[in-house]
């Protein structure tokens, strides 16, 4: 494994393709690591963060047959941005069609942030189709953490989010959300796109237990600060499309099947609390709080307790 980061080292897709799923979606999707192997579908956050490579890592190659794919209007699935006919349903229906198409009965599903959020609602509409969870950084999608993320994390990060609002005029800071949708899904191209990197570069900046300048860079890229600002604020609006705590109450769906949750203690993007509700809605989860981190899958304590989890259920089939 690599000595910087607990990762697998970094591996190229065998198969890669494209698959449209209406009239204005096409998603990208990938195969990496062993095409017989045990199926695992990764599911990236945002909504609408995409892929990195560093995303195939977290599994053995050898054992895995690792599938991973950018949701709809993220990465390199087109419409870049895109947030008409993008819910979590039709997420979920996307990924139904993934799995048939690759004639995949069962998989172990891995997701982060928001990809915890659509794994859970993936497992709990398809828990026949689930042999497990890795769940890491738990969004529920309510919102007390929308108002967390668009008006609370100023509590730690006043410097990031005073450069969040700065081009928001000081009558509209009432209601960030909206005040960012006019700018987002307006007719104006150039207030669309500094809305959107200074919604990449807020949560960029808000990721990690250290700084790290980097990340706050690559979330300022116009590719992922379209997608992340655009489908996040999409999102946020309709409350995920999720009816009052869907996620927790439904629950009892999913307490047969083995999973972990893998959460930083100081996450402010995705505080603990909602892992908490979640552990205790599912207490037969493995509950792991990483006492030295933050938000990012990449913190070096996360992405260990994440590798740990993957190896765990190659050996056993279950989580410890």
């Amino acid at each position: 494994m690599n000595n910087v980061l607990p990762l697998f080292p970094p591996i190229e897709p065998y198969r890669c393709g494209t698959l449209a799923v209406d009239d204005r979606h096409t998603i990208y999707w990938e195969e990496c690591g062993n095409p017989h192997g045990m199926p695992v579908l990764f599911l990236h956050g945002g909504p609408g963060a995409g892929l990195s490579p560093n995303h195939r890592r977290y599994f053995d190659p050898a054992y895995y047959r690792i599938v991973l794919f950018d949701q709809r209007g993220a990465g390199r699935s087109t419409p870049l941005g895109e947030y008409r006919d993008n819910t979590t349903p039709l997420l979920v229906d996307d990924i139904e069609r993934l799995r048939a198409m690759l004639g995949i009965d069962r998989w172990l599903v891995f997701g982060g942030s928001w990809g915890s959020t659509l794994a859970l609602a993936y497992g709990q509409a398809h828990p026949a189709a689930c042999s497990g969870f890795i769940l890491r950084g738990i969004f529920l999608c309510t919102p007390a953490e929308i108002d967390w993320f668009m008006h609370g994390i100023r509590w730690f990060f006043p410097e990031a989010h005073e450069e969040f609002v700065r081009q928001i005029p000081q009558e509209e800071r009432g209601d960030l959300l909206q005040a960012f949708a006019r700018r987002l899904f307006g007719n104006d191209e150039a207030a669309c796109l500094a809305a959107a990197r200074a919604w990449g570069r807020y949560e960029g900046s808000c990721l990690h237990l250290l700084p790290q300048p980097e990340a706050v860079d690559a979330f300022a890229t116009d590719t992922t600060s379209i997608g992340i600002g655009r489908l996040e604020a999409h999102y946020f609006l309709n409350a995920g499309f999720f009816s009052d705590d869907q996620l927790v109450r439904n629950a009892a769906r999913l307490r047969h099947l083995p999973a972990v949750i893998v959460q930083g203690r100081y996450d402010v993007v995705c505080p603990p609390l909602s892992a908490y509700r979640l552990h205790q809605a599912w207490p037969e989860a493995k509950f792991h709080m990483i006492a030295d981190a933050g938000h990012a899958g990449m913190e070096p304590g996360i992405a260990r307790a994440l590798v740990d989890a993957t190896e765990q259920f190659r050996r056993q089939g279950h989580f410890d």
